[in-house]
Formats: structure tokens, sequence, C-alpha cells
């Protein structure tokens, strides 16, 4: 009863699945917000003015960054809460995936908002003239919200690994188990004598 019941609980993150599914549509719909943002600058781009084209610019990238992060979110997501993407190696998987745990993943995301926010808040500056003031400092305050939510993320972060490694031998090679009771004495030149051993 009780290991039908830890497989039932088991089988249930792939309810998380069609999320993740979802999360790919929307990606095709950025795809044809983009290219609507396109191929409305194409034509017009030599009765551009140059400040409406950095404008146009800033909104495709903006909308790339915006694609980036949601595939950051489908693949970390999928195999940190799913399952791992069964594709061997795939000469053209990125070589980020698959080592970004939940951790990473919140960083990455933190910093691809503040890249989104960035773009947003630029063109507004672009686009100055046309601001109101109170406008203006919503968005340099929300901008700074998500910059400082960043830093006390990674902050934080840091703190948890240093509390793991708290108490640990530096000495010691990463991975080693030592038994509990177990005595370690260093020898002058700052090694163990467990390596010492090893190198000789």
């Amino acid at each position: 009863m009780e290991r039908l019941f830890e497989r039932t609980l088991f089988a249930s993150r792939w309810v998380m699945a069609p999320f993740y599914l979802g999360l790919a549509a929307a990606l095709v719909l950025l795809l044809v917000k983009f290219l609507q943002e396109l191929f409305h600058a194409i034509p017009n781009v030599v009765a551009m003015s140059e400040s409406e084209l950095v404008l146009s610019i800033l909104s495709l990238i903006d909308l790339s960054l915006a694609g980036n992060l949601l595939l950051l979110v489908i693949f970390s997501g999928y195999e940190n809460f799913v399952s791992k993407l069964d594709i061997g190696d795939h000469r053209d998987r990125p070589e980020w995936m698959g080592k970004i745990d939940y951790s990473g993943m919140k960083l990455k995301l933190v910093a691809s908002i503040v890249a989104i926010s960035a773009i947003q808040l630029l063109r507004a500056f672009m686009n100055i003239g046309a601001m109101e003031t109170a406008d203006l400092a919503w968005l340099v305050g929300i901008h700074m919200t998500f910059v400082v939510s960043g830093v006390l993320l990674a902050l934080m972060d840091r703190l948890t690994e240093s509390a793991e490694g708290h108490g640990k031998d530096p000495h010691l090679e990463k991975g080693t188990v030592v038994a509990e009771g177990t005595v370690i004495e260093h020898g002058s030149d700052g090694k163990s004598d467990n390596q010492q051993n090893k190198s000789s």
C-alpha cells in the first residue's frame, strides 16, 4: 500500500508536463509577435528617425529575451521537476542543459527578468519626452526592485552553500567520505595523511 502510494506521488510529477507544453506554445505566440514587429519595421525603415529605429530594435530584443526566458523555464523546469530529456549527446544540445539546478534556475530567471526590465526602461528613456514623470519613476522603481531581488537571491544561495560546507576539512578532496569519529592529522605541508599516502 505504501509503495503504491509513493509511486502515485512520484508519477504525479507528469501533471507538470502539459504546463511546459503550454509554455512551448507561448513561444510560438512570441514568434508571431516578433515577426509582426519585424515586418512592420522593414517597410518603414527609410522613413523612420534614428530614435524610432532604435525603439523598434529594442522591441525585437525585448521579445527575444522573453523567448530565451521561456526556453530556460521549459528546459530547466522539465529536467528539474519532471524527467531528464533523453536526447543523448546531440550536437545541438545547449551546454547549460542538465547542469542548472533549481537554485541556478532561479538566479538565471531573475537575471533574465532584470534584462527585460532594463530594455523596457531604456525604451522609456528613448521616448522620455512623451513619458510622465510618475510613470518613469514607477519603471525605475520596479527595475530596482528586480535588481535588489536578484542580489538578495544570489546572497541567500551563497550563504546556503557556505552553511553546507561548514565544518568540512578544506584539505580533503571533494567527495571524500570520512567515517564518523575518524581523526585526520595534517602534515607540515597542509596535506592530510591520507593524501600524502596517495602522492607517495
